[in-house]
């Protein structure tokens, strides 16, 4: 089996939400408790760090990893989804799990796995812990895929548990009020650990959620946002990095009290995250002249930072932008800056809401644009109109953002 064999295989064999949404997802542990069990519990071999959230896992898990690099440990960091590479989902120490260890999991586990009808997610999981185990680390970052108290990451027993921020998104999953959705993510504190909050935007109810259950786990809790930290420069210039980076902070105090972590590593992780840990898509900046950014916010949380960030950029506007079906999407468009001129266009993935359809709603809100079947023609165009003194910016969804990445890498 070759590795394009094997990929295909987990994309087709298993449902993959990244590609149909609601019916890939899979409610409950116990497929992963069988794959879990079936592998020895590979996951209580090394510390963990488990991080859920709205929007900034995958921002506050890369920095903490490449922090945890600088500081000398050997680093597992699971993240989803990927962009280009399904490969970018598992890396120890920023290095991607290889080609060949992919394709002899699918190969000696699917007589076990195949009975059980798993999701794509339960086997990346299953792989990514497994793998783990295999390359020796000292602690592995881990991300919640959806959710937290019944995500297929939640067998593990971590030194910390953080949840960045709570907002709208996955609402049909995950209940559709604020303190519904904290409920779903609070399920990852776990006794006696502690967890950090990275934001709770002034909601009581949200904050009171988290209280109550810290206070029934017996588990210390820290608000992020009520602790006034120094700036911190860092590679990431989006603006709601400087959430992310308080929340890093909060984390790193109480690591520090188990881990050897010093002020250097803090820096050199916090100033080399992209390059440690491979992170990608978080106002990433592909071209100077004209300047042409991307970024994978794709929500009402991601929108809040993002619209005033464009504000801010030099020149006329040009903005890359569709999204997927199953997002507050008119609440997001009625976001968008009204002084850009759009490109709309749509993912090449089955959730991808149609063009036409986002261009309407578009439209009735006021944005002037065109519409393009795919990223890449949508983006030329954008490029062909700029001039050196413009901004570009390429978003609206993942996918969005992964098509523009495979197009241009």
């Amino acid at each position: 089996m070759t590795y394009e064999e094997a990929i295909e295989y987990l994309f087709t064999s298993a449902p993959l939400f990244q590609n149909i949404g609601a019916g890939a997802y899979k409610e409950g542990l116990s497929n992963t408790e069988a794959l879990d069990a079936h592998h020895n519990h590979p996951h209580r071999n090394y510390l963990t760090i488990h991080v859920a959230g709205t929007n900034g896992k995958g921002s506050v898990s890369h920095t903490l990893a490449a922090i945890l690099q600088c500081a000398g440990y050997r680093v597992g960091l699971y993240t989803s989804p990927h962009l280009v590479d399904f490969r970018e989902r598992i890396r120890v120490n920023g290095e991607m799990i290889s080609q060949e260890r992919v394709v002899k999991f699918v190969e000696s586990e699917r007589d076990f796995f195949e009975p059980l009808h798993p999701s794509f997610f339960e086997l990346t999981t299953a792989l990514a812990f497994k793998y783990f185990e295999e390359e020796k680390v000292d602690i592995a970052v881990i991300e919640t895929g959806l959710g937290g108290r019944l995500d297929c990451t939640n067998i593990i027993n971590p030194i910390l548990s953080i949840i960045t921020n709570i907002s709208f998104d996955h609402t049909q999953f995950l209940g559709n009020t604020l303190e519904a959705i904290a409920k779903e993510k609070a399920g990852i504190i776990k006794p006696q650990i502690p967890v950090v909050i990275g934001e709770t935007n002034g909601n009581a109810e949200v904050k009171q959620v988290f209280t109550n259950t810290a206070a029934e786990k017996q588990s210390i809790i820290c608000f992020a946002d009520e602790i006034q930290h120094q700036p911190r420069e860092t590679q990431l210039k989006g603006f709601c990095q400087e959430k992310n980076n308080g929340t890093i902070l909060c984390a790193l105090s109480f690591l520090k009290k188990k881990l050897s972590i010093s002020d250097e590593a803090i820096d050199k992780g916090f100033l080399n995250v992209c390059e440690l840990t491979g992170l990608m898509g978080r106002w990433q900046i592909l071209i100077q002249k004209p300047l042409t950014i991307c970024d994978t916010g794709h929500n009402v949380g991601g929108w809040e930072y993002l619209s005033r960030q464009l504000e801010s950029t030099p020149g006329h506007l040009h903005i890359v932008i569709g999204m997927v079906g199953d997002k507050d999407v008119r609440k997001v468009v009625a976001m968008l800056p009204k002084r850009a001129c759009y490109y709309f266009t749509q993912a090449s993935v089955a959730r991808a809401m149609p063009v036409e359809q986002f261009a309407e709603i578009a439209k009735e809100n006021g944005l002037n644009g065109t519409s393009y079947k795919s990223v890449k023609e949508a983006y030329d165009a954008a490029k062909e109109k700029a001039t050196e003194n413009d901004t570009i910016f390429v978003g609206g969804s993942t996918f969005i953002v992964a098509d523009m990445l495979e197009s241009t890498l």
